[in-house]
């Protein structure tokens, strides 16, 4: 299984301005530089990230980026699906998809293994992400 960009430089991006306690936001520039994302491609995840609700503007004139709600409230879950359900095989979002989907075998797997995983993302917060990196750095020093 395999994430798409838009997700991974998503959770990269809520989690620079996560980082960040200035007033004033995350500028768009400096997300850019820092993550080594390109401005043209970073406007479309800023984008999404805006339209779920989990990033917003700061106020005033030459202000950056902000969560809209702590950190420890938004969890990998959140930014995934910003860019895309979370769709493991079509016959689960779909009956109609498969003319077996009454009798697949396999089919009850499939819709399990999606609960997992959307429990996964769900329970690991960005405040965790960010402490779990933090712990990592301190034990190698």
């Amino acid at each position: 299984m395999k994430l798409n960009t838009k997700i991974r430089y998503g959770l990269r991006t809520v989690i620079e301005i996560a980082n960040s306690d200035d007033p004033n936001g995350v500028l768009q520039k400096d997300i850019a530089l820092k993550q080594n994302i390109s401005v043209k491609y970073l406007d479309s995840i800023i984008s999404s990230l805006k339209l779920k609700g989990i990033i917003a503007n700061a106020r005033g004139r030459g202000s950056g980026y902000r969560l809209t709600r702590a950190a420890e409230e938004i969890s990998v879950l959140d930014v995934y699906t910003a860019f895309e359900p979370i769709t493991v095989v079509e016959c689960i979002e779909n009956k109609n998809f498969c003319d077996q989907a009454c009798d697949c075998v396999s089919r009850d797997y499939w819709i399990e293994f999606r609960q997992n995983y959307t429990e996964l993302l769900a329970k690991k917060s960005l405040a965790q992400i960010i402490s779990d990196k933090a712990t990592k750095n301190n034990l190698k020093n």
